[in-house]
C-alpha cells in the first residue's frame, strides 16, 4: 500500500476489502447512534478518522475496508449505509468527508422548516396529533437513488440496523451475515435505512414485503430502531458472536472478548442541560409528554436511556477485562437549545454541529461515570489522539490480514 499518497497500481481488490478476523489479532467495530441532523457530529469524526487512515495507507482507504462490521441506528444507520454500499467500482458510494455535504445538502430538504407565525405551535400540536412531523418523501426518494437496488448481503462490510416492528412489539435486527443465509431478511439496504429513520411523530412507519427462493413472503412493520437501540454497539457485538459460530470466519472458541477493538460515536444529550425537572413532569398529560417547546420528551428519554445503559454495560464489560483502552466512546452531553434537537437545519445551527464534531476532537477522551451517568474526562490524551491510535491499530491489523492471506 502507498504511504501518504493514493493507492499504488498493485493495490488489489483483495488488499483494500477487509479480510476475516481468522487472518489477525483483533475484532474490529464502529457503532454511530441515532439523533437526526445530529449527524454531524460522528459524520465529522469519521471524517478525522478515515484521514488518519488515509496518511497510513493511501487515499484511497475507506472505513469499510477496517471494520469487520459497523453499527448503525436511524442517522447512524444512514452512515452506515453510506460508508458501505458499493458504488460500480465496489466501493464505498461516500468517503467518511462526504457525509457532511450530504447532511449541509439534504438536511433542510429531510427535516423542512415551517415557516413561522402566531399559531405555529398550536399548529405543530395539531398536526403532531393528526400525523409525523414530516412525511418522509425526500429522505425516501434520496435513500432509494443512493442505495438503489442494493440489499444488506451485498454491503462492503458486514452491517448491522436495528429497526422495531410495531406489530410484533420487538426489535428486528438487519445485518449482512443473517442475510447471506436467510433471504427473507435480506431486505433492499433503502428499506432498512427508511425504517431505522422512521422515528415516531417525526417519519411515518415503514411497511415492507421479503421473498425467498421458494416465494416465501414476511412482511415487515418498522419504525425507529433508536426506540429500543439508539446505541447499536451491544447489537454489534451480539451479531458478531453469531458470526463467531461460524468457524471460517473467526476459529477460536470461547470467543475473546478482550480482542475486541470498538469506536463507538455518539450524536450528542442534552443530558446537562436541565431540560425538564420532576416538578414540570409531573403536571404533564400525553401532549406534554410527545411535544414539548419544538422537543419530544418521551422520544429524548427513550432513546438517551437505552444509549447510556449500553456504554455503561460496554464499559463495565472492557473494564473487567482490563482492555479499556480497546474501547473508545465519544460523545457531548452538554447540548442546549437548538443544537440537542434533532430536526433543527438552519445553516447556523448545521455548522455549529460540526464544529462541535471538531471541538469533540480537541477535548480530553471521557468515560461514563457508572453512578451519574455523567462523562468525566480521562488522563489519556484527547479524543484526536485516541483516534490517531486506533487508527495506527486498524492500520496494522489490516496489514497483519493481507500479509497472513497472501
Amino acid at each position: 500500500m502507498a504511504a501518504n499518497g493514493d493507492a499504488d497500481a498493485s493495490t488489489t481488490a483483495s488488499d483494500r476489502s477487509i479480510q476475516p478476523p481468522s487472518m489477525g489479532k483483533l475484532i474490529t467495530i464502529l457503532s454511530i447512534d441515532g439523533g437526526g441532523i445530529r449527524g454531524l457530529i460522528p459524520a465529522t469524526l469519521l471524517a478525522f478518522l478515515e484521514a488518519k487512515l488515509q496518511e497510513l495507507d493511501g487515499l484511497d482507504a475507506r472505513l469499510a475496508d477496517y471494520f469487520d462490521m459497523i453499527a448503525g441506528t436511524s442517522t447512524g444507520g444512514l452512515i452506515t449505509a453510506m460508508l458501505t454500499t458499493p458504488d460500480k467500482d465496489n466501493r464505498p458510494v461516500f468517503s467518511a468527508k462526504q457525509l457532511n455535504e450530504f447532511y449541509l445538502e439534504n438536511g433542510p430538504k429531510i427535516f423542512p422548516k415551517k415557516k413561522a407565525g402566531p399559531l405555529t405551535q398550536v399548529a405543530t400540536m395539531a398536526g403532531l396529533v393528526m400525523g409525523p412531523k414530516y412525511d418522509g418523501k425526500f429522505l425516501q426518494s434520496k435513500i432509494r437513488s443512493l442505495t438503489r437496488e442494493t440489499r444488506v448481503s451485498q454491503t462492503l462490510t458486514n452491517i448491522v440496523i436495528p429497526t422495531f416492528d410495531v406489530k410484533y412489539l420487538q426489535p428486528t435486527i438487519f445485518s449482512s451475515y443473517e442475510a447471506k443465509s436467510d433471504k427473507l431478511k435480506d431486505a433492499l439496504i433503502s428499506d432498512i435505512c427508511i425504517s431505522t429513520s422512521a422515528a415516531p411523530t417525526y417519519f411515518p412507519a415503514h411497511y415492507f414485503e421479503t421473498k425467498d427462493d421458494k416465494g416465501t413472503k414476511r412482511e415487515f412493520h418498522l419504525v425507529d430502531g433508536g426506540v429500543a437501540a439508539n446505541n447499536p454497539v451491544c447489537n454489534g457485538a451480539i451479531f458478531f458472536k453469531k458470526m463467531h459460530e461460524n468457524s471460517d470466519f473467526f476459529p477460536i472458541k470461547p470467543i475473546d472478548y478482550g480482542r475486541f477493538l470498538i469506536i463507538s460515536l455518539g450524536t450528542g444529550t442534552a443530558k446537562q442541560a436541565n431540560k425538564y425537572t420532576a416538578f414540570e413532569c409531573a403536571k404533564w398529560g400525553v401532549l406534554r409528554w410527545l411535544y414539548d417547546g419544538g422537543f419530544t420528551p418521551l422520544i429524548d428519554i427513550f432513546s438517551h436511556a437505552s444509549a447510556d445503559l449500553v456504554d455503561i454495560h460496554a464499559s463495565v464489560l472492557f473494564k473487567a477485562l482490563q482492555s479499556e483502552n480497546q474501547y473508545l466512546r465519544i460523545q457531548d452531553d452538554s447540548l442546549d437549545g437548538d443544537l440537542s434537537s434533532v430536526d433543527v437545519t438552519t445553516k447556523e445551527n448545521m455548522e455549529n454541529l460540526i464544529n462541535i464534531g471538531k471541538g469533540l476532537l480537541k477535548t480530553p477522551v471521557s468515560r461514563i461515570n457508572l453512578e451519574t451517568g455523567v462523562y468525566e474526562h480521562c488522563d489519556e490524551g484527547t479524543n484526536a489522539d485516541a483516534l490517531v491510535t486506533f487508527a495506527k491499530k486498524l492500520s496494522d491489523e489490516k496489514k497483519r490480514r493481507n500479509a497472513k492471506t497472501n
